[in-house]
């Protein structure tokens, strides 16, 4: 997959998936602009991954949930890079809880970085893309959009609609050259998933064929494709990366 000259955008990219797309991007020698909420972890893996793969990178702090912090990230991009020509909405939350105890502010805070932050990220970078004729937007959703999760009616609600919105961006834009999917990992490996218990994580290996937590690796492998010159005819899908946990 050849992707000289490209600039891709990664929210949430200091850490976990982000980062491990983040360095599967660079390994391709992809500039990247890798935002985060906190500048002092972007710049810490932007320093890392240029120094590591010698590529250009750039760390940006972004909240995506702020439509004015979504638009200065995005001019800085251009401005620092030239372009973007792949935009990854990986930034997301987790605030569990049942929906009788879930507290409203909990629920915004999910649905607002989530959901409302993949879509203004999209926003600007459509901006952008339709400009050059050209775009690759890959979400990173989850598989319970699909089947969801007690205590994550919040979480699963934003992944389910950033379903709905790669699917519309797909439709809208596919005569512009740009191409909308998601990836939706099933139980994959990070800090957030290390916090659950021992139990918990044997309960759900119980349920995954292939008999295995998936990696940071797993994922990053799967947005390759879709965010490569190449995939040029995938368009408003989903790829479930979860080792058959749901089919």
């Amino acid at each position: 997959m050849d992707y000289k000259g490209q600039v891709a955008m990664v929210t949430g990219g200091a850490r976990g998936i982000g980062r491990a797309i983040a360095e599967a991007l660079a390994s391709r020698g992809v500039s990247l602009a890798i935002a985060d909420v906190s500048l002092e972890n972007a710049q810490a893996t932007t320093g890392e991954i240029a120094s590591a793969f010698g590529v250009r990178a750039l760390p940006l702090r972004l909240d995506v949930s702020k439509s004015d912090d979504v638009s200065r990230a995005f001019e800085e991009a251009v401005r620092g890079l030239g372009r973007v020509d792949i935009l990854i909405n990986n930034a997301g939350i987790t605030r569990d809880g049942l929906i009788l105890r879930m507290k409203e502010e909990d629920w915004d805070a999910v649905i607002n970085i989530n959901l409302k932050g993949a879509f203004l990220c999209s926003r600007e970078a459509v901006k952008i893309m339709v400009k050059q004729k050209y775009g690759r937007i890959v979400s990173i959703a989850s598989v319970v959009a699909f089947m969801g999760n007690p205590g994550q009616a919040n979480y699963s609600s934003s992944k389910a609609g950033m379903i709905g919105l790669t699917k519309t961006i797909a439709r809208e834009y596919a005569g512009r050259g740009i191409t909308a999917n998601a990836v939706a990992p099933g139980f994959i490996t990070t800090a957030m998933t290390d916090a659950l218990s021992e139990n918990v994580k044997q309960e759900m290996l119980k349920n995954i064929p292939v008999g295995r937590f998936g990696s940071v690796q797993d994922v990053a492998s799967a947005v390759l494709f879709l965010a490569s010159p190449e995939n040029g005819y995938v368009t408003g899908q989903v790829i479930h990366v979860n080792g058959g946990m749901y089919m």
